[in-house]
């Protein structure tokens, strides 16, 4: 699923702003002034102007800048900063943050300046019990979905999991190549790590910049300097991940470690501004974590960061081996990895899977994705797409952090999101379907919601569940990818689906799910021996099917065989009708 950019429309009021408060305007709009004489009628002037006096019309600005100045409560030196921060009071609206990373410069827009630093004495790193991680052998490794079907019962209720191939599994990179890491491009995305979590509604965020526009034409009116009467006004007016700067593998590379290894720096030594990785030391990934929910939580500066995700394996390339359509012959090493069942090209259509009938090749559902990382680029929390069980693996680098919630609390997660995060969810009520919005593990654990933690390294896998929520970061550079599948113990999941996204309703998740998701609208799904089975009564059973059908995702024609009270469908797919089976 990929995030998307939300972009706040800021309505702007009224340019004419009244030179008195309302119901103190003056009928006449002019005073008396003293008329100076002239220097060959001096006497004759003084007695003049006793007994009568030149009107002139003087201008409203004028006016209001002459009466403001003789109210000597007033502090025109500090008139800016003081009404800035009253509005930021008024509004509920958090004040900027100093610039803690600068990008870009006159010469070009990749370039760096890391003015923040590591505050370990303010560490937030939330004290998490750990998802399960698997160690299957070289046979088990041979079944990719029989070894999850064998793990599901112990890994479900974590929502995550970790698996670690044996070592003989060491699959090549095309990706490595000199020729893509080089020469292929491809485009990242902005993110602020401190607006995350802390960030005001857009509701507060369009009050606050109208007033800051009528306090600068006020200013300018009174002949002040404005000053820092709308700061920032360009981030006040969106939020997002923003596109940026383009990069090949080799410089995205030495972007992120430029970036860690300033921030993370113990000492000022470094010259010139910058520091190496060799000037640096590696912190560790508690110390990381720590870091990253501090700024989450509690930030001082402004941190951003760049993201490679959702990258397209069919255009930027994969990280796995394929079969090649050339006249050259694969080595008998590749071709065992090109045809793996963990090779995430294959993974998706493997026997077992109903997503091996989509006919379609669904970008992120059925091909994979990339993601390049760096320190601190962060993925959201959020389900997969219609509930499916997602496969990630990471081909080099440093670690990625997961906090997994399973698919039974995840209407618990949902409800401590709303009430941490009320104005937001008010505005925009599909806001967990943006991928732009975080909330610390430490708070959901308070709010009662069981979260767990998985440090993902190179060369293993991280599986996730069907409606588990689940978010992350990278602790620095590296590169995963990922995919999604349907094992037919996800049809009762995808059932559930259906009513949550197409029909707007909340379902709550208790074991066991299949229970959860009969009732008069739809027939009782279950799975008995890799058989899917759709319970209804004998009569009208058809009418039943045909709903169930309608109502699944990617359901539509289908075989049925009629036994008894059960109707056994052997095929949900709207491509096949081939039975399903492990």
């Amino acid at each position: 699923m990929g995030t998307e950019l939300m972009r706040i429309c800021v309505k702007e009021e009224s340019d004419e702003l009244p030179s008195v408060p309302p119901g103190f305007e003056s009928y006449a709009t002019f005073t008396l002034k003293r008329v100076v004489p002239d220097p060959g009628a001096a006497m004759e002037s003084v007695a003049s102007v006793s007994n009568q006096g030149e009107m002139e019309i003087e201008s409203d600005e004028a006016k209001a800048a002459r009466s403001l100045r003789r109210r000597p409560w007033i502090n025109y030196d500090d008139d800016n900063n003081g009404l800035s921060q009253n509005l930021d009071q008024t509004c509920g609206v958090k004040p900027s943050l100093p610039k803690g990373v600068t990008r870009g410069c006159a010469e070009c827009n990749d370039c760096q300046k890391v003015t923040a630093r590591w505050q370990p004495d303010e560490a937030r790193r939330p004290d998490l019990e750990d998802a399960p991680i698997f160690y299957p052998s070289e046979e088990e490794f041979e079944d990719t979905l029989s070894y999850i079907a064998k793990i599901r019962p112990k890994a479900e209720k974590y929502g995550i999991c970790r698996i670690v191939p044996p070592p003989s599994w060491k699959p090549p990179c095309p990706l490595k190549e000199k020729q893509v890491w080089e020469g292929s491009k491809f485009n990242t995305r902005v993110q602020r790590v401190d607006k995350l979590q802390n960030r005001s509604s857009m509701k507060k965020v369009s009050k606050l910049s109208n007033q800051m526009r009528r306090k600068k034409r006020k200013c300018m009116k009174m002949g002040m300097d404005p000053g820092s009467a709308s700061p920032e006004m360009s981030e006040l007016e969106t939020f997002g991940f923003e596109p940026g700067p383009g990069f090949t593998l080799k410089d995205f590379k030495k972007y992120a470690d430029e970036f860690k290894a300033q921030y993370f720096k113990k000492s000022e030594s470094s010259t010139g501004g910058e520091c190496t990785v060799g000037d640096s030391w590696e912190p560790a990934v508690e110390d990381v974590e720590g870091e990253y929910w501090r700024i989450v939580d509690k930030a001082t500066e402004e941190i951003e960061v760049l993201y490679g995700a959702d990258l397209e394996t069919g255009v930027f390339g994969s990280g796995f081996p394929k079969i090649s359509s050339s006249h050259e012959a694969a080595s008998s090493s590749e071709e065992k990895y090109a045809k793996s069942g963990w090779n995430l090209n294959n993974f998706s259509r493997l026997p077992g899977s109903l997503l091996k009938h989509e006919g379609s090749d669904i970008s992120g559902v059925l091909v994979p994705w990339l993601y390049i990382g760096m320190c601190f680029s962060s993925f959201c929390w959020h389900v997969e797409d219609h509930h499916l069980y997602s496969m990630n693996y990471m081909h080099w680098g440093a670690p990625k952090l997961w906090y997994g919630v399973a698919g039974k609390d995840a209407v618990k997660l949902e409800e401590a999101m709303r009430k941490h995060l009320p104005d937001l969810f008010e505005e925009q009520p599909d806001l967990l379907h943006k991928l732009v919005t975080q909330l610390s593990p430490s708070k959901l654990k308070t709010a009662g919601v069981p979260v767990h933690r998985c440090v993902q390294h190179a060369g293993e896998f991280v599986l996730t569940f069907p409606r588990a929520y689940h978010a992350g970061f990278n602790c620095g550079f590296n590169c995963a990818e990922a995919v999604n599948v349907a094992p037919v113990d996800w049809l009762p999941h995808g059932q559930i689906a259906s009513l949550v996204f197409e029909h707007g309703e909340v379902v709550a998740v208790d074991e066991p799910v299949e229970k959860q998701v009969g009732g008069d609208r739809f027939p009782r799904v279950e799975v008995e021996n890799g058989d899917v089975v759709v319970n209804v009564e004998m009569r009208g059973e058809d009418e039943a099917l045909e709903r169930f059908c309608e109502s699944l995702p990617i359901a539509g024609s289908r075989e049925e065989m009629i036994s008894g009270e059960r109707v056994l469908c052997f095929d949900q797919i709207r491509t096949g009708a081939e039975r399903v089976r492990d």
